[in-house]
């Protein structure tokens, strides 16, 4: 079986199972499968009751992923998300009890509620897949994606994320309120259980794992690639940002761009592959300048808005004719 297809039979698969609890969200699942096919993370902003939980659980029992939810607060350590040493007086020895970041599928749960120093302590285990704890490294089992979500930062009792945690999301998305006939559906599966609660695993977590490898066999023009520094360069050009996407943001969107057209059924990447993601991948890694943010100036848009500006690749000529 080729690398597309193996790919795209996982999405189909995990995508139609996560449907039957998170209705009418196809886009949001299909960009959290993305991020986890590209062994990343995902950002998801929104108001509260929208189902950034259940997506999580929904995607992890599809899988059949070891799950954990981090509910995070103000008042929370950074032990309470990595463990902490135990001194054990019958071995006369310290004995490391993991938190609840030693997961497949980690839901960190509005994840500004909780203080920067808190949110840090999140970065080691989202960049290099390990834990370091009195000195002790700890790696994470394979797959590992965190899914965190927050609320608006005007929103009271809440922490803006700092640069350098928001960096290590490839993706930020937004699930929004479902349509009314999507809401009366949502009324009408709920009416004597949740329907999570009949949710099977379609997949396991080697075929992920497989999918995750597959995705980097993907191949990708020379040009292609030179169109996505092209757009982060630009991000760091335009008049108002203050401080644009740096080169992970370039490889964020090289990762997610492979994944899409794997997800697509094709072994290679289009332009619109890269296009279709740009927002998602780099809009929240923007500073927009104090000038621009009083005009209410928004990521989104100055992103969507180098879309148009910087050309697209053209087709290549072979040298042969």
């Amino acid at each position: 079986m080729s690398a597309p297809t193996i790919v795209q039979n996982l999405v189909e698969r995990i995508t139609a199972n996560v449907e039957h609890v998170i209705l009418g969200k196809r886009r949001v699942i299909q960009q959290t499968l993305l991020a986890l096919l590209c062994e990343g993370h995902l950002l998801i902003e929104d108001v509260p009751g929208l189902g950034k939980t259940m997506l999580a659980r929904s995607i992890a029992r599809s899988i059949g992923c070891d799950f954990s939810r981090i509910q995070f607060t103000p008042d929370m350590l950074p032990s309470d998300v990595t463990g902490v040493s135990v001194y054990n007086q019958k071995t006369q020895e310290f004995e490391f009890r993991s938190g609840p970041i030693f997961a497949q599928i980690v839901l960190a749960d509005e994840i500004n509620r909780a203080t920067p120093k808190t949110q840090a302590a999140l970065l080691e285990a989202m960049e290099e897949k390990q834990v370091t704890v009195d000195g002790t490294t700890y790696a994470m089992a394979r797959p590992f994606l965190v899914l965190a979500t927050q609320n608006p930062i005007e929103y009271e009792g809440t922490f803006p994320l700092p640069e350098a945690q928001i960096d290590r999301f490839i993706m930020r998305t937004h699930l929004g309120y479902p349509d009314r006939a999507h809401e009366i559906a949502i009324l009408e599966s709920q009416t004597d259980h949740h329907p999570i609660n009949d949710l099977g695993q379609v997949v396991s977590a080697e075929d992920l794992t497989n999918a995750q490898d597959a995705v980097k066999t993907i191949y990708m023009d020379d040009q292609v690639k030179s169109y996505i520094v092209a757009l982060t360069s630009a991000t760091r050009e335009h008049g108002d940002v203050y401080l644009g996407a740096s080169p992970r943001g370039s490889l964020a969107l090289f990762k997610t761009s492979r994944a899409y057209a794997a997800a697509q059924g094709r072994d290679f990447v289009l332009p619109d592959d890269v296009k279709a993601l740009a927002v998602p991948t780099l809009a929240h890694r923007l500073i927009i300048s104090p000038s621009a943010r009083i005009k209410s100036v928004d990521p989104g848009t100055v992103v969507a808005e180098i879309l148009n500006t910087v050309p697209v690749p053209g087709t290549r000529v072979s040298e042969n004719r």
